[in-house]
């Protein structure tokens, strides 16, 4: 099932026929879909140490282009590996869009549940968060949270209307009325990662061994990923990853409005059959945020 009614469709033996026709050394290299589905990309193993990455949508090569130009600029300052790029692709075999060779990453996407240590890991995620806020803001792109929660209030508002009704569509909105009540962010431009969520963040051993997906990377308000408190902290880890990170009480309630946010246009747009991973991880963000579980009584509204 489609995640995008625009997406383009790929499949191993597309993968297969690109790289070869680019990178006749890996032709003969397998190909495996990587899981869980990428939102913005479709990811495939190739061989054992490389990653091929190729855009589902028009509106999503930029991101691609921006993580070719980032990456070797991000990866000296990291206290976390981060993927290395190979190659690029160009359209080719009936693929309209450039397309990409990363190093694959030794890891695995965990559960809550499954992390070990979670305040030894609460502390390594605010080191991971600032070390990229640390980075030169000069010449630096907007990133995927740029902006403030007030210019996004007619957009949640719209995406919270679409949601089934089994969601407490009223607590979400008055939750996300008290996060617009807020000062906004008015300090120097600030590079974030934009989507430290389960899904980009792999483990090893049960705690972070590399950050994936930095397409959305850039300048925005640095409070939006302190998402990760909620994505991927179990609760009683936050009170340390808040203190590391040196956060107030603001910036805990902005970061609050941002996942809030991430959850409306989650929940609003994937479904449990398209995107099972990021949809249930949204569900799960909403109950922590909301402080009970929500209900579903069908698809989305039309």
């Amino acid at each position: 099932m489609r995640m995008h009614a625009d997406e383009v469709d790929t499949d191993p033996s597309l993968v297969q026929r690109l790289v070869g026709g680019r990178f006749p050394e890996w032709a003969d290299l397998p190909v495996e879909p990587v899981f869980p589905l990428g939102t913005d990309n479709a990811n495939y193993r190739l061989g054992d140490d490389k990653l091929v990455r190729l855009p589902r949508q028009p509106g999503k090569v930029a991101a691609l282009e921006r993580e070719l130009e980032l990456l070797p600029r991000l990866a000296a300052s990291l206290p976390l590996p981060i993927p290395e790029p190979l190659g690029r692709g160009e359209p080719a075999e009936g693929f309209p869009f450039p397309w990409a060779v990363y190093t694959w990453l030794d890891g695995e996407n965990v559960r809550v549940d499954e992390i070990r240590d979670p305040q030894r890991v609460a502390a390594e995620l605010a080191e991971l968060i600032l070390a990229i806020r640390a980075f030169d803001p000069t010449d630096a792109p907007p990133g995927l949270r740029r902006g403030t929660l007030r210019e996004l209030d007619g957009w949640v508002r719209d995406r919270t209307a679409k949601l089934d009704d089994g969601y407490d569509r009223a607590a979400i909105l008055a939750a996300w009325d008290e996060a617009l009540d807020l000062p906004a962010w008015d300090g120097p431009p600030t590079w974030c990662h934009c989507d430290l969520d389960l899904r980009n963040i792999v483990f090893l051993e049960g705690r972070p061994s590399a950050v994936l997906d930095w397409g959305g990377a850039g300048l925005g308000d640095p409070a939006s990923d302190g998402a990760t408190a909620w994505k991927v902290l179990p609760a009683e880890a936050r009170a340390v990853f808040w203190e590391a990170l040196g956060a107030d009480d603001e910036e805990i309630a902005r970061a609050r409005g941002w996942t809030l946010m991430q959850c409306a246009g989650a929940l609003s747009y994937y479904t449990p059959e398209n995107n099972p991973a990021l949809f249930h991880e949204a569900e799960r963000w909403l109950t922590d945020l909301l402080g009970s579980a929500p209900r579903r009584s069908g698809g989305p509204r039309a």
